[in-house]
Parts: C-alpha cells; structure tokens; sequence
C-alpha cells in the first residue's frame, strides 16, 4: 500500500487502533473474573467463561472474505474498522443504562457480542498494519501493536475496576464507551489509499478460500511453525487466567487488583513492548524469541513463588516483572509472524496465526481453573512457566526465520 504517512504517524494510527480493541477486551478479561469471584463463582466456572472469547480463535473463517471484499468508498480496511468500533462503543454504553449493575447472563451476552465485533476489527487492522508497515517498521509496529492493546487493556481492566468501586456500574461503562468513541477518531480521520488485491477479484470463493487458509498445509516446515505458536504463549495464559482470582483469594480489594494491574501493568507492560519491539531487528529473530521466552517462563514461575506467601509490595514486583517480559515476548512473536505473511493475503495470513495462538491461549485459560483448583496456585504457577520453558526449547529446535514472502512462494521456517 502506497501512503504519505510518515513512520510517526503510522505508530500513532495503529496505537489507537489497537488500543480500541483491549479497551472492551480488557474489561471483560480483567475485570469479569474479578466481579465473578467477588460473587463467589468457582474457579473451574471462572476459567470456562474465557470461552466467550472463542470468536477471536474463529475469526480466521471470515478473514478471507475481508481480503476479497471492501468497501472502495471508505477504504478496503477502514471500511470494516468504523462501523465495527461504533457498534461496540453502542454496545457498551447500552449496558449502562440500567440503573444498577446488569446480570451476570446479559454480561455474558455482551462480553460474547464485543468479542466477535472486536475480533471481527482485527481482522482488518491486522491487514492494514501489515500492509501500511514497511518491514524495517515492523519491529517498532508490533511494539506498538502491544503497547496500545495493552493500554486499552489496562485502561479496560485496572482502571474500570477502581472505577465501579468508588463510581458505580453507570459512569464505569460510560466511560468505556466514550473512550472507545475518542480512540475512533484517528482512523475516521485516515484516508486509506487503494489497495487492490493482485487480480484475485476475479478468482471464485472456494479457491479463493484454499488458496487463504489451506495453503499452510503445503509451505514447508509449517507444522513446526504452527506448533511454536500454540506453545509460544500458552504457559504464560494458563498462568495468568487465574491472576485475577489469585489476587483476591490473596485479600485484594477491587481498588488494590486496579491499581496493581492499571498501574504496575500499564507501566511495566507498555515498557516490555516497546522494548521488545525496538531490540527484536537487532536481537535477530530466532535469539528475540528465545531470550525474551526464556524471561517470560522465569517470570511466571516467580508466581509460583508469591503464591508461598508474600506481601503486596512483593505482589507488585512479580506483576510487574511478568507484564514486562511478556511484552517483550509477544512483541517479538507478531513481528515474526508478519514475516510469514503473503502481501495479496495479509490479513488471511495474519489471522490464520493470531487465531491459533488465540485458540491456544483462550484453551490455556479455560483450564487454568481446573489447573488452580486441583493443585492449588503455587503448583500452577510451577506447571505454567514449565509450559514456558517447553516453548523455548521449541524454538531452539526447530525455528529459523522465514525469508520474505512474494506472491506463490513458501518460506521455509523449520
């Protein structure tokens, strides 16, 4: 995609986008099981509602259909991002118009709602991040990829979370609409430039559809690949299902769970992105996802450690350290997958991968309560970062970064 936009302000259109998506996405992660348990929910039962996240692990069925189709008047990817960021924002400020605090099976509902119209938008901003970053931006890009999901994240978990203890359930989902309505203000002011689809138009559905989804099948070394993204971060996501109960089963209030995350998260995690976004191209890829893998796994296991007993400084410490390499890990991953990405396919290729990571992740998280429940949380702390650590020696074995994909061609990655 040819565009005027300078490096700055592609990083800033793409901060908002992002940022768009965790404000929702992180509500209902952080937050929701945080209120669920305050209600006395189980654990199993807590772990089990991350499966109304299973949009995000589907959206790949759709994503080509988004490569094939747009809209020429607002732009082929920018067509589907505003309408889909209005009706979430309508979504969320419907939800507060009950005088007090909806049901627990309307909250469903909408969390399942606001993750497909979410899930549905990353879709298209994944295909344009990857069309409108040049590669040598790429590092920096998925830096702040994280860095604004993050902060959509913290501001839709932590934050709401001090929220509706000291305002109340209203003015807490006013201000998440609203804060969705203001971070759809860069891309309503984009002007997407055309980007054709290489004469693939023409090309019927159903081989169009092959040629999206089933061409993994066939790129050498895929299975190795594909393997690397279900392990990559699943360890760190059967850990941190059950940070938030971890945290109020440790006497937490809902103001101290918000500040921790809201701040200690939002710092340390907006940190470890760009870090590891800008050190990724200098690291190299194969040595990125091994050292900031190895940093993740070991901070994990410093749960295991705090679940033994440990003060609220203490607490904050080990958050912040595992929000910080995590970071680090993801923004080195999605830098990594872009390379595998196909330009007349960006937004297929990209999906296929976010999904199953997705996938991956949301099944480690809806275990993870069984996993707390049956070992108790020191123990699944222990098994998480030993998941970790698999996915590290994974990486050592078998990767080898990719070369840059033209169109027909097959990178070899194992």
């Amino acid at each position: 995609m040819k565009t005027s936009l300078s490096t700055p302000m592609k990083l800033g259109l793409l901060t908002s986008l992002y940022l768009s998506q965790g404000l929702p996405f992180g509500f209902f992660t952080q937050t929701l099981p945080v209120l669920l348990r305050k209600q006395g929910m189980s654990l199993p039962d807590i772990g089990l509602a991350n499966l109304l996240a299973l949009p995000w692990a589907l959206k790949f069925l759709w994503a080509p259909l988004m490569d094939r189709h747009g809209s020429e008047r607002l732009g082929r990817r920018r067509g589907y991002i505003l309408p889909l960021q209005f009706l979430s924002a309508a979504l969320l400020l419907g939800l507060a118009l009950p005088e007090g605090a909806v049901s627990i099976p309307v909250l469903l509902v909408a969390v399942l709602l606001v993750n497909l119209l979410a899930a549905t938008q990353d879709v298209a901003t994944d295909g344009l991040a990857v069309e409108l970053l040049e590669r040598h931006e790429r590092g920096w890009g998925n830096g702040i990829q994280v860095a604004g999901y993050r902060v959509g994240m913290i501001l839709g978990g932590g934050l709401m979370l001090i929220l509706i203890d000291t305002l109340g359930w209203r003015p807490t989902l006013l201000s998440l609409g609203l804060m969705l309505l203001v971070a759809t203000i860069p891309v309503a002011l984009f002007h997407e430039p055309p980007s054709p689809v290489s004469g693939h138009e023409a090309m019927s559905l159903g081989p169009w559809l092959r040629e999206s989804l089933l061409s993994w099948v066939h790129r050498p070394g895929a299975g190795a690949w594909l393997t690397l993204l279900v392990l990559f971060k699943a360890g760190e996501h059967l850990a941190t299902g059950m940070l938030r109960t971890f945290l109020v089963d440790a006497g937490l209030e809902l103001a101290q769970v918000g500040w921790m995350l809201g701040v200690v998260g939002f710092t340390t995690g907006l940190l470890g992105a760009l870090v590891g976004g800008a050190l990724v191209n200098r690291l190299k890829q194969r040595r990125a996802l091994i050292v900031f893998g190895t940093l993740q796994a070991a901070a994990v296991l410093l749960y295991a450690l705090a679940a033994l007993g440990a003060s609220i400084p203490v607490l904050a410490l080990v958050c912040g350290v595992e929000h910080l390499t995590s970071g680090m890990a993801t923004a080195a991953l999605f830098t990594v997958m872009m390379d595998h990405c196909r330009p007349e396919h960006a937004a297929s290729d990209y999906t296929v991968q976010a999904s199953l990571v997705v996938l991956a992740t949301g099944a480690a998280a809806a275990v993870s309560g069984f996993s707390a429940q049956a070992f108790g949380y020191a123990w699944h702390f222990t098994l998480s970062a030993a998941v970790c650590a698999l996915a590290v020696i994974w990486v050592a074995l078998t990767f080898h970064p990719p070369r840059t994909l033209v169109s027909g061609a097959h990178p070899e990655v194992s």
